[in-house]
């Protein structure tokens, strides 16, 4: 019997993530480090799934207390029930519906006999109700509530995982994250000796790309980035296969992050929670690389950052606000729909419509991995549909990107929230397309709907040098111009707080082609400007809000992700820092990087 749940005398911690069939459930390990765990999700669209189920093993007969840890995503409407069953016993209490967040929910008492009992997770709703462990108890201690140190303690002794994290052995570079940029960097550092850890916190390659999300890759469209890019039947990318054909590169899917060891201004080693299991590892390495795209390593060791809009006269950025802030371009959901062929009911969603008011305008869909942009069907009388042109009133498109929230909010406090608001607007906006058109879209249904939302804006590292929009418009010239970027200012204007009546679309977008020629990249925006082994690639790299809205495309940070690559194989080469390299080995670095990095120009998407 595989047996996930850990017992200590007359204590049983059985966590969601760990059940032997999930059933129609999926795992959600995006806001462990808020919420504390790992869950499982019951995101049915509006149809129940199918059943979650476990054995667990029972250390002797006697009465326990029941918990359940659950969330009311919704607490005046409580959409996301679900129940509880112990060797197909129901358990009285609906868990979803106690008005709170997450929180753990006492169910009363079973008796249960030493051996083996099966549980079941039964969704009541197909509106992503969520569990993240069930803990029985003979002593009625309830288990703590908050999310800290000494409730993960207690999570790891009743699951029997050790105190200390497991060696996960030592690497030339150890790359945090597999965003695109984060496979170019891996791949490339492999490609040149390098022993290279890529470090990984969702169960694919590809970030905003991977089969979950499927972005298309804009901006400079190089060879590596076709390479990587390449989409199997099911939409995932091949850079998956690329890496584990490396022989010198271990891929550690579904591990986030959660500790960095430091020595003075040097990284000695990260440590990453593993998803599944809980077994978390501790990996030593001689450069990092974060291309999280959150600036994780930054924000848990120090580095310097920079977040939100600067004022306009910090840097003299025609685009730039008179008064910076802390606005930063938000998150995404995906969703695509289809026609079936019977009509196909869906229930009154009043939790829903409370976001979407009357909006009904289901345009910017993904129509497939890597295509998106596509149109949708709408009802009744709508606001102007923001749309996009490029030189001709014939290209015109709904864009993706303008179901957008979360802008002004903390995302690395708030990433629960703002899917989950997302999840709102998208269910009440289909609502209100069926109810106000049932003639033409009776049959109308969700063919699908991302859980992982496309990820906007976070910190930025700041490094020796702050690349700005007008070093971009004016095409500057740097002695240590590493790689070209391409594209357009492309600049998410949000609604002020409480402005909007439809707070979940952009209020409009900047779309500015410059002059539509590539720009340089200096070396000095691509490592940090404190952390003295620390190297970064991607959206989070040194730039401003206004520069970062062009260099923030995955095409780009491929070939952010090629330069830091190679110049982690020069920096352990010539036991140097990467500003080390900048003073004494640039001409060395910039010779490697050309060869690597050749690239299409790129062109608007038509």
């Amino acid at each position: 019997m595989n047996n996930p749940a850990s017992t200590s005398s007359s204590r049983i911690l059985v966590e969601a993530e760990d059940f032997e069939d999930y059933g129609g459930w999926v795992l959600d390990s995006q806001f462990e480090t808020v919420m504390g765990s790992p869950y499982l999700l019951a995101h049915g669209l509006g149809r129940p799934v199918s059943d979650a189920t476990t054995s667990i093993s029972i250390p002797r007969d006697g009465e326990y207390q029941v918990w359940v840890r659950a969330k009311d995503w919704v607490p005046s409407h409580h959409p996301g029930r679900f129940t509880v069953s112990i060797d197909g016993v129901v358990l009285d209490t609906e868990f979803g519906a106690n008005g709170l967040d997450w929180s753990w929910q006492p169910a009363g008492k079973v008796l249960l006999k030493k051996g083996t009992a099966r549980l079941a997770l039964h969704d009541l709703t197909g509106f992503d109700g969520r569990c993240d462990a069930i803990y029985f108890s003979t002593d009625e201690v309830a288990p703590p509530n908050d999310v800290s140190a000494s409730s993960q303690a207690w999570r790891k002794e009743l699951r029997g995982l050790p105190y200390e994290p497991i060696d996960a052995g030592h690497y030339d570079v150890v790359v945090v994250g597999g965003g695109i940029s984060g496979c170019a960097a891996a791949l490339t550092a492999a490609r040149l000796g390098q022993h290279v850890a890529l470090i990984h916190d969702r169960p694919v390659l590809g970030g905003n790309a991977s089969k979950e999300i499927g972005l298309m890759p804009r901006g400079s469209q190089g060879v590596l980035l076709k390479e990587l890019s390449q989409r199997s039947a099911d939409g995932d990318l091949a850079a998956i296969s690329l890496l584990e054909a490396e022989p010198t590169v271990a891929v550690f899917l579904g591990h986030r992050v959660v500790k960095v060891e430091k020595q003075g201004e040097r990284i000695t080693a990260v440590q990453a929670v593993q998803d599944r299991g809980g077994h978390e590892r501790r990996f030593t390495g001689s450069i990092f690389i974060d291309t999280s795209g959150t600036a994780i390593l930054g924000v848990l060791g120090g580095a310097q950052t920079l977040f939100g809009r600067e004022a306009r006269s910090e840097y003299n950025e025609p685009y730039a606000p008179e008064v910076g802030d802390s606005m930063h371009h938000g998150n995404t959901l995906f969703f695509r729909t289809r026609m079936a062929d019977s009509p196909v009911p869906f229930p009154v969603v009043p939790w829903a419509t409370e976001v979407s008011k009357d909006y009904a305008n289901l345009s910017g869909q993904l129509m497939e991995a890597g295509l998106e942009n596509g149109p949708g069907p709408q009802a009744g009388s709508n606001p102007s549909t923001p749309e996009f042109r490029f030189g001709s009133k014939a290209d015109i498109f709904p864009a993706t990107h303008f179901w957008e929230y979360g802008q002004w909010l903390d995302p690395y406090k708030n990433g629960e929230l703002i899917r989950d608001y997302l999840m709102r607007a998208l269910y009440g906006t289909f609502s209100n397309v069926k109810n106000l058109e049932p003639e033409i879209y009776a049959n109308l249904e969700f063919e699908w709907m991302a859980y992982v939302a496309a990820q906007g804006e976070f910190r930025r590292y700041r490094g020796d040098y702050v690349l700005s929009e007008n070093d971009i418009r004016d095409h500057s010239s740097f002695p240590d111009a590493l790689v070209p970027n391409d594209g357009a200012f492309c600049i998410h204007c949000a609604w002020e707080p409480g402005e909007g009546k439809y707070d979940f679309r952009l209020k409009d977008w900047i779309w500015d082609m410059r002059d539509k020629q590539a720009y340089s990249i200096p070396f000095r925006c691509l490592y940090s400007a404190n952390i003295e082994n620390l190297l970064v690639a991607g959206k989070h790299i040194s730039v401003t809000h206004v520069a970062g809205s062009s260099t923030k495309t995955m095409g780009n940070g491929s070939q952010h992700g090629i330069a830091v690559g190679a110049a982690a194989s020069l920096c352990n080469k010539h036991n140097s820092s990467p500003r080390g390299l900048y003073e004494n080995h640039l001409d060395e670095l910039k010779a490697l990087v050309q060869k690597l990095t050749a690239c299409d120009h790129e062109h608007p998407p038509k």
